[in-house]
């Protein structure tokens, strides 16, 4: 497989997750699901605070991608987060090369296949739809998981009568919430299943476990 993509690193900083709905008000404004509610719970910029601050940990899990044409699915070994770096370890079908490592951070990723090649680019999103096929918005999925929107880019969250987050709108994909666990003493519940749907096309990821990883510096 040859790819010409550019190798160049650039390093994007993170801006702050606004705490209150404003940033929303550019999305197109469809109709919600019976009994969600736009209206966030009372600790929501509290919660929000804490998931922002907790950027070390390491998680395992199942990874699921369906396009209009195939499907597949990954086992991921070990998904490890330092702040805006992260290095994952997948196995199985995902990218259709058994093994594989990504490892990346803001507008930078390198995919490492099972035989030793490797490829980085500077667009992470387009290396791996140029190895796939696929649509995989990794940049935004390092925030998605921790039940929060990406800073780039205006969203819509919409939550249960409970305040619990069932939904968020973001880059024209709509990720659905589906099961929350405490995974981590001391932290907010995170997510344990979470779908994302972009048109015909599906990111499933399943949470088996997480922790957190101070220890890095």
């Amino acid at each position: 497989m040859s790819l010409s993509l550019s190798s160049c690193c650039k390093t994007l900083g993170l801006t702050a997750i606004a705490l209150t709905l404003g940033a929303c008000a550019t999305l197109q404004q469809e109709p919600l699901p019976p009994g969600l509610t736009e209206q966030p719970p009372a600790d929501w910029a509290q919660r929000t605070a804490s998931l922002q601050g907790f950027n070390q940990w390491q998680l395992t899990g199942k990874l699921a991608v369906r396009q209009p044409d195939e499907s597949a699915s990954a086992v991921i070994n070990q998904w490890v987060q330092d702040r805006e770096h992260y290095e994952l370890a997948l196995s199985s079908s995902f990218l259709g090369m058994g093994s594989t490592r990504l490892e990346g951070s803001p507008g930078f990723i390198q995919l490492e296949t099972p035989d030793g090649e490797t490829y980085s680019s500077n667009d992470p999103q387009g290396l791996i739809y140029a190895a796939t096929g696929w649509e995989l918005p990794i940049d935004a999925l390092v925030w998605w998981v921790r039940g929060l929107p990406a800073p780039e880019g205006d969203f819509r969250l919409a939550f249960e009568d409970d305040g619990e987050l069932a939904q968020l709108e973001q880059l024209g994909w709509t990720i659905r919430f589906e099961r929350w666990r405490e995974f981590v003493n001391g932290q907010p519940a995170l997510p344990a299943r979470l779908t994302a749907r972009k048109g015909e096309k599906l990111v499933r990821l399943v949470v088996s476990s997480w922790q957190a990883d101070n220890k890095r510096q």
